[in-house]
């Protein structure tokens, strides 16, 4: 899944920012020192470093890591371990992700939600005789779940969601749970503000470790602060940005990415990177 593009442009990135701090166009074009039609033309997606540069710091996204976007320099490096796979799925007009992640000793495997097609899960998980043992849910956007009762029936597996999003075919989360599947430790943590009950799902047991993210965060961006922008940065320093470097980010749309590189080149946290 490292070849997949990545899932927002910078204009995206400053559309979402725009959005969460509910900030208007006119007031960011003001307080920037920006004409107002120098500023539309970002949001169509014209590359204008100077202007970028003017317009960070008032949406507090980090300048270098913006230009970087709109100059198409990033991509994230990432090498999968045995025991992860991806499945990169098309929804609308986008694509969806879903995952795979087994114990390669004892072949028990769990999905992280279904994307818009299981099929090509259940056929990886014939191929390599493993059997999925869980199911577990970031969110309940139709993209992320719209296999997850067929899955859940072929399967024969439990899934389970955040209880603040209660969906046909899955449990409700069990306060302080931990699964353990096989040689697998996996550990919900709370990532809401996209949604109201965004969950991640952080992985050891593996080569490295992983964390499943959903849409709280992309490589280079993170998921519209739907129910709240600003749960949805502070839950992601909390929870995303405290695991080790190392640790693999397994997001909803987009390529693969690491946390030490989401700290070094995601706009919307420019203080990782100082």
């Amino acid at each position: 899944m490292t070849d997949i593009p990545l899932e927002d442009n910078f204009n995206d990135v400053l559309g979402k920012a725009l959005h969460g701090l509910k900030v208007s166009r006119e007031e960011a074009a003001a307080r920037s020192g920006l004409a107002a039609a120098s500023l539309e033309r970002l949001l169509d997606g014209e590359f204008d470093e100077a202007a970028v540069r003017k317009v960070a710091p008032l949406l507090q996204l980090g300048e270098g890591q913006l230009v970087a976007l709109g100059k198409q320099t990033y991509a994230p490096e990432v090498s999968p371990p045995e025991g992860l796979m991806g499945f990169n799925t098309p929804y609308a007009d986008f694509f969806v992700n879903a995952y795979l992640v087994w114990d390669p000793a004892t072949k028990q495997a769990v999905v992280f939600d279904t994307g818009s097609d299981g099929e090509a899960i259940l056929q990886a998980v014939q191929e390599r005789g493993l059997t999925i043992c869980l199911i577990l849910v970031t969110h309940t956007h139709h993209d992320h779940i719209m296999c997850l009762e067929a899955l859940c029936s072929r399967s024969s597996a439990p899934a389970y969601v955040s209880p603040q999003e209660p969906t046909a075919g899955a449990e409700p989360l069990p306060q302080g749970v931990v699964f353990e599947v096989g040689a697998l430790r996996i550990k919900p943590l709370k990532t809401s503000g996209h949604s109201k009950g965004g969950t991640s799902y952080h992985v050891t047991g593996l080569e490295k470790p992983l964390v499943v993210v959903g849409d709280a965060l992309f490589a280079a961006s993170m998921g519209r602060g739907n129910v709240s922008y600003q749960d949805a940065l502070d839950n992601n320093r909390r929870e995303i940005f405290s695991l080790s470097d190392e640790t693999i980010i397994c997001p909803g749309h987009g390529p693969l990415t690491t946390v030490g590189q989401e700290k070094r080149h995601n706009p919307f946290y420019p203080e990782f990177a100082r």
